[in-house]
């Protein structure tokens, strides 16, 4: 599945290793976005352990990958830091990103406003290819058929 995104390049606060700073996405070569509701939840961290775990075979296969939600960027450094998240996480915390994607939800019955949708999409040279988005928060995107399309790309 498709998602039609106009322009897939966004600027936002990043995390990576004990660093901060403003990261620009252009879009270039193949890139895995994975958005998630929220840091320190239970399945949010389920998933973004999953990607960290995954992350070895995912660069073999010629991508980058990204974790996006609308946390802050001191959250998400102590997100990563806590369960060793070894790939960038981008703080959407204006909600440009979710928006520019189409994948903002609310999650009423919590409370909750403004959040990001758990999707993954792979960015390849500037145009979406590929994309997951969970109508459920509590289901996981589905890792094999991920690796299974970006083989298209790194052969």
């Amino acid at each position: 599945m498709t998602h039609d995104i106009d322009d897939v390049g966004f600027s936002a606060p990043a995390v990576t290793e004990n660093d901060i700073f403003e990261y620009e996405f252009e879009g270039e070569g193949t890139t895995v976005l994975a958005f998630f509701p929220g840091a320190f939840t239970s399945v949010c961290t389920e998933e973004m352990c999953e990607f960290r775990d995954s992350l070895s075979e995912l660069n073999d296969l010629g991508a980058e990958v990204l974790g996006v939600s609308v946390d802050t960027p001191f959250s998400l450094n102590e997100f990563r830091e806590q369960y060793n998240l070894n790939f960038k996480l981008v703080s959407d915390n204006r909600k440009e990103i979710i928006d520019q994607y189409n994948v903002r939800t609310d999650f009423l019955e919590m409370g909750f406003t403004g959040l990001a949708q758990r999707a993954i999409f792979i960015v390849n040279d500037g145009e979406v290819v590929y994309s997951q988005v969970m109508d459920d928060p509590e289901n996981l995107p589905d890792l094999d058929d991920l690796r299974e399309a970006l083989k298209e790309f790194s052969e």
